[in-house]
């Protein structure tokens, strides 16, 4: 915002996945659940919850990886005026960045599907890869991540459609140095919303003076000068 503009107010709304972290309420294993599960019961009871609380409001959907990658199974789109993900992009493992290729190899193809048939959950935190998760959430990410065309590819025609159904502008902010997501897979991804306005941009540390932004660095409170300012909030107006 230039100096001197009115200062807006938001009202934001995070939330866990059934199964992880405050929404985890007991025994994995007895959970049965997976991703699209996520987007369509999850991802609708919020923008339901926040549609009440601000009914005259523009919402706002900020995505970050998976955030990104499931709109297209989210039942009722209706309500969100403008899509922002971050540091998404297709989790075909042949498109990641390369330094991180045979660990991804190792994840999938070893120790994904040896760990959930034992433990009956995947016990990421014990792994330290990804956190505990469902089974049914990692078996569904692993056939996604091994199909070229990610969930779309995976779960087959429909799903195609529902991608191509969003018509809700779309901004990708991507990261040139993101160790999960290279830009051939940020690119792969954003081509399922095919009807969708979409801006892309990709942002190098160098652009903002840093070091490193990374996956994850985009949420560093570090980063509300530059990257939220230059970036994020020029698309919530």
């Amino acid at each position: 915002m230039p100096p001197g503009s009115p200062r807006k107010a938001y009202l934001v709304a995070t939330f866990d996945y059934s199964g992880t972290g405050l929404s985890n309420n007991g025994d994995l294993r007895k959970l049965d659940l997976n991703i699209v599960d996520w987007a369509r019961f999850d991802c609708d009871a919020m923008i339901n919850a926040i549609s009440f609380l601000v009914p005259d409001k523009l919402l706002y959907w900020i995505g970050h990886s998976l955030g990104g990658q499931i709109l297209g199974f989210v039942p009722d789109r209706s309500r969100i005026a403008k899509v922002v993900t971050i540091a998404a992009g297709s989790g075909y493992w042949i498109e990641i960045a390369p330094s991180l290729k045979w660990k991804v190899w190792w994840l999938w193809y070893v120790v994904a599907p040896l760990a959930t048939r034992l433990f009956g959950y995947f016990p990421g935190k014990r792994l330290r890869k990804v956190g505990d998760l469902p089974r049914g959430v990692m078996d569904q990410w692993r056939r996604w991540c091994l199909n070229p065309e990610y969930a779309v590819g995976a779960e087959g025609p429909a799903v195609r459609a529902n991608f191509a159904a969003v018509t809700t502008p779309i901004t990708s902010l991507s990261f040139a140095d993101d160790e999960l997501m290279s830009a051939r897979s940020t690119t792969s991804l954003h081509g399922f919303y095919e009807n969708a306005p979409r801006t892309m941009k990709r942002i190098s540390p160098q652009d903002v003076g840093v070091k490193r932004i990374g996956h994850f660095g985009f949420f560093n409170a570090r980063f509300e000068g530059s990257i939220w300012r230059s970036h994020l909030l020029p698309e919530l107006s």
